[in-house]
């Protein structure tokens, strides 16, 4: 059955739909002209990233997150925190794209796992490949044998050639289309071959189109609720407020940063979010907005007041003091570790612990094997 907008309580709605608009916008105008922007952006990537794991009954440590995310695990990872990268990645790629990105078709079908160029006939897309001449020998030798054996060898190349792509954090275009334009078969063990996620984006699209006219936050969260009804994809619930953060940007409300929408839903109780009345399950993605605004706008403030004392701490520092480069460094993450320090610096490793002691950075960790350190 298709998700109907009809009926909606908006006697109830329209007090939420204002508080949450005027937190969101307030947050936003903070942002715009705030010094520590950049490190407040990057430090929302990776909490949403952590929340969005954690609606879906998975924990995803804050420090694991960071520490994969420069390539300095501590242990293997595993497979949550792999996904919980994905959200990272995802948000980030949002938040370079221009703010119409997300939802107009190059950027929607490029979220969703569905674009990409069609392949030239005759011609294998091989990412990332080094230029490797084709040139075969023109003995008795060259048969079709050696032909299928060098499509196997360019393959492998070009699924190592993405990964090592996908783990440096750089953008991969999705798998070419088939030259039918029908989509890959999905393996039955892992999907269901019975949900139709074309016909589910499909309905979410109808939904985005029917509700132009509604106020932006209220159209924000009938698109929330949607999502979650109509259960667009399969191995991608994440996706949906992602999209929907996306659509905040587009239209203005938070133009300066990308809306945490899972950390504000992580503050609201599972009943309130799978409540049976739609009524119910929009007011609780309103205040979902709401909390995530008032989050932003308490960890902007805290890291203002940090940044501030830090910043004492650099009077009568030499030109060349890397001081001010780590301050910066501190204010983009959760926390730093000493290889990251050396890493973003370039300095040695007691260079770093020397600077962690200049600046009174707090230990986060408590343990001694492996130490990092952030700010309260």
């Amino acid at each position: 059955m298709a998700y109907t907008l009809a009926k909606l309580p908006l006697e109830t709605l329209i007090g939420p739909v204002a508080r949450a608009t005027e937190v969101l916008v307030r947050l936003d105008e903070r942002v715009a002209r705030s010094p520590v922007r950049d490190g407040f952006v990057e430090r929302q990537h990776f909490a949403d990233a952590a929340s969005a794991l954690w609606l879906e009954g998975e924990l995803v440590h804050l420090e694991d997150l960071v520490l994969h995310d420069a390539h300095m695990d501590i242990r293997t990872p595993t497979h949550e925190l792999t996904r919980a990268h994905a959200v990272l990645r995802t948000r980030r790629r949002i938040f370079a794209q221009k703010p119409d990105w997300a939802l107009s078709r190059d950027g929607f079908l490029a979220l969703t796992g569905r674009g990409g160029a069609m392949p030239v006939a005759g011609q294998k897309s091989r990412d990332g490949e080094g230029a490797r001449t084709a040139s075969v020998e023109a003995d008795d030798r060259d048969d079709a044998e050696d032909d299928l054996l060098a499509e196997e060898f360019a393959e492998i190349d070009a699924v190592l050639a993405r990964s090592s792509k996908l783990l440096s954090g750089a953008d991969v275009p999705a798998k070419a289309a088939r030259s039918d334009d029908r989509p890959e078969p999905q393996n039955g063990l892992i999907y269901d071959l019975d949900w139709n996620e074309e016909e589910r984006l499909a309905e979410w699209q109808a939904v985005l189109a029917d509700t132009r006219g509604q106020p932006v936050v209220l159209r924000a969260a009938i698109l929330l609720e949607a999502w979650s009804d109509i259960e667009v994809l399969q191995h991608a619930a994440w996706l949906g407020p992602l999209l929907v953060a996306g659509l905040l940007r587009q239209e203005g409300l938070a133009a300066n940063h990308l809306a945490c929408l899972h950390l504000g839903a992580k503050n609201i109780p599972r009943e309130r979010r799978r409540a049976r009345n739609r009524s119910d399950r929009l007011l609780a993605c309103l205040d979902g907005i709401h909390d995530a605004a008032l989050a932003g706008l308490k960890e902007h403030d805290r890291l203002m007041l940090a940044k501030s004392q830090m910043e004492r701490r650099l009077k009568q520092r030499r030109a060349s003091s890397k001081l001010p480069d780590l301050v910066e460094l501190v204010l983009s993450r959760p926390l730093v570790s000493a290889g990251m320090i050396q890493e973003r610096l370039k300095v040695t490793k007691q260079g770093a612990l020397n600077l962690v002691g200049e600046l009174g950075l707090r230990e986060m960790t408590g343990r001694g094997r492996f130490r990092a350190w952030g700010i309260v």
